[in-house]
Formats: structure tokens, C-alpha cells, sequence
């Protein structure tokens, strides 16, 4: 089944946000766990809040010693898994990025952020090697605005898109309340009510985009798997 890492090395590029909306979004449709691998488990906090629907597992990851026991006996449990890794670069990650079927790593549309996209980049190249096997990833833009953007923004983002060795989600994770109000409300976005929260809809719409593509680039990456094969 497949497995799905979040990966950046730099804090606040929106990495649990997006992995979470993901999660959110799979099981509603198939059982799914979100493993809790970052240090502040930020994950685990929200699943403690009412609202944690029955499809979708949190595990607590315990430390780069269970990692790979804990995407093991996910895998063999439920149809899709995924791992929010730690904000920074280490031997978790490296663990994880080896098990990944797709490995997803978003970025604002900042120069620190883009410095650190390059260094999972990297270290996703190291892990093939390591492995002799091909591990898919691309890149997605998180935060950003949905509207107007600066000319900064734009030239980052254009330096990510128009490079033909990376890959980039054509879906781009707004800035929006009710991403941030799902923290501290607890619960999933779609139940959200909308008298409480701003541009729900769009918000959803943002997220279905989000998963759609999402399950776009796992048939991809299956089908050339089995060309491959072939």
C-alpha cells in the first residue's frame, strides 16, 4: 500500500498542515494512518482533540530505532500511509525517504524554504542510491497566496517549475483559516462550520485538489513501475 513522507529539513514549511489536510482527505474515502514522526508530535496534539475521524490511525512515533516497525505494521493495516517527518535533516528521515512510495516535500515560496526543498532533494538521490531503487517525490507549494503573489514569490516557485529534473504539484496549499483553525478546534476541515469559519469552501475545494493529484501521481508511479516490470 502505499506509503507517503513529508519531508523538509526546515521548520514551518507547512509540512504538518499539508500532511494532516492529506490525511483528512484519504479517509474519507479509505482507512488511513498518519504517523507522528516530528519531535513536537503536532499531530498527535490535534488527535487528542474531539473530531479524529474513525478512519484515520495517528501513531506516535517513539524514535528512528521503531520507524521502519511502525511503517511496517501500518502498511500491512490500512491502504495509505503517511509520515510527517521531523523539521530537520537526520537518520529518521532517511529511514522513512527509503520506505517511501512517494516522498512529498513542501515549501513557501522563500529562499530558505527553497534551500532546504534542495537538501531533501538530495538526500531523497542519497537514499536511491542506497537502496538501488527509484524514490518518486515533488515538490508542493504550501502557504502560498491564492490571489496576487510577489515577483519574489513568483521567481521561486519558477525556479522549482521550470526545472525539468523536478517534479511539482500543480496544486498549491493557500493560506487559509480554517487550515490553521483545525489545530486548535481539533477535528477535520470538512466539518468545520462555516459560520465559523472564513472561505470554507474554497478551502475544501483546496484540499480535493490536494488528494486528487495526489492519487494522480501514485497510478502514474504504478503504471511505470509495471512498465518497467514488464
Amino acid at each position: 500500500m502505499p506509503v507517503i513522507a513529508f519531508a523538509n529539513s526546515k521548520g514551518g514549511s507547512g509540512k504538518t498542515t499539508s500532511a494532516l489536510l492529506l490525511a483528512q482527505a484519504l479517509a474519507a474515502h479509505r482507512a488511513t494512518t498518519l504517523i507522528d514522526a516530528d519531535p513536537r508530535h503536532p499531530v498527535t496534539t490535534w488527535a487528542e482533540k474531539p473530531g479524529c475521524p474513525e478512519a484515520l490511525t495517528v501513531v506516535t512515533n517513539q524514535s528512528e530505532k521503531t520507524i521502519l516497525d511502525e511503517i511496517e505494521a501500518a502498511a500491512a493495516r490500512d491502504p495509505f500511509v503517511i509520515i510527517d517527518l521531523e523539521g530537520t535533516a537526520s537518520r529518521l528521515m532517511s529511514y522513512a525517504i527509503s520506505q517511501a512510495d512517494l516522498v512529498i516535500i513542501p515549501m513557501k515560496e522563500q529562499q530558505q524554504d527553497a534551500l532546504a526543498a534542495l537538501d531533501v532533494i538530495q538526500e531523497v538521490h542519497r537514499d536511491m542510491k542506497a537502496t538501488r531503487r527509484r524514490i518518486p517525490y515533488a515538490v508542493l507549494f504550501t502557504q502560498s497566496r491564492a490571489a496576487v503573489k510577489s515577483r519574489t514569490a513568483r521567481h521561486i516557485a519558477a525556479q522549482f517549475r521550470d526545472n525539468a529534473h523536478i517534479d511539482c504539484f500543480e496544486t498549491e496549499i493557500h493560506e487559509r483559516d480554517a487550515f490553521a483553525a483545525m489545530f486548535s478546534m481539533g477535528g477535520t476541515v470538512a466539518e468545520m462550520d462555516p459560520k465559523l469559519v472564513n472561505g470554507l469552501g474554497n478551502a475544501l475545494g483546496n484540499i480535493e485538489a490536494f488528494r486528487a493529484e495526489v492519487i494522480a501521481k501514485l497510478r502514474a508511479i504504478r503504471d511505470a513501475e509495471k512498465g518497467r516490470a514488464a
